[in-house]
This record gives structure tokens, C-alpha cells and sequence, in this order.
């Protein structure tokens, strides 16, 4: 969300276990192909270019549940677990932490 044309968002974590069952949703989100021919393979290219301001940080963190973690512009951080989502879950959440102003 825009405050008075300024993107409140600035930064997005994605951190999820590289072994974990409660993971796999978003291992295979992270790890689609946008070189496929189906525009369904672009998530994370499509929400980067969409939203280029917000800076995209991905790290894996073995041994936890995965979860999407929004910092504000007023320092505030929102987190959302994501474990055993599915992609369009994870798709919404996403979207909700550009849309919320934090």
C-alpha cells in the first residue's frame, strides 16, 4: 500500500526449510522455472517486477516452519506462517503484506 505515493513495504523475507514436509509448497513456489513456456511458472519474477521497490530476501532455515515476514517503513515487521499452504495462499499473503501499510 501507497501512503501519499510511497510504498510502505520495504522488504520481504521468505525463509522455509530446504528438508521439511511443512516446506514444500513454498520450495516448489521459490523453485518453478520461469523459462517454461507457461506464464503460471513466473510467481516470484512477476511479484519482483511488479512490486521492484520492495527488496526480495530468500534464506533457508532448516529445522522451522516456513514463514513471509514484511518490514515497514515504521519499522513495524508483520509475519506470516506459511506451512503446509498452498500457492495460492502463499500468492495472498504476499499480496496482503504489499497492500497493508505496516
Amino acid at each position: 500500500m501507497a501512503t501519499r505515493g510511497i510504498q510502505q513495504l520495504q522488504k520481504l523475507r521468505i525463509r522455509y526449510c530446504e528438508h521439511g514436509g511443512s516446506s514444500a509448497t513454498i520450495r516448489s513456489y521459490l523453485q518453478n522455472s520461469p523459462t517454461s513456456n507457461s506464464s503460471n511458472n513466473h510467481h516470484l519474477i512477476n511479484f519482483a517486477t511488479t512490486n521492484s521497490s520492495v527488496k526480495i530476501i530468500i534464506k533457508p532455515r532448516n529445522g522451522h516452519h516456513p514463514y513471509i515476514q514484511g518490514e515497514y517503513l515504521t519499522g513495524q515487521s508483520k509475519q506470516i506462517c506459511v506451512k503446509n499452504c498452498n500457492e495460492g495462499r502463499i500468492k495472498e499473503v504476499m499480496s496482503m503484506l504489499v497492500n497493508t501499510s505496516g
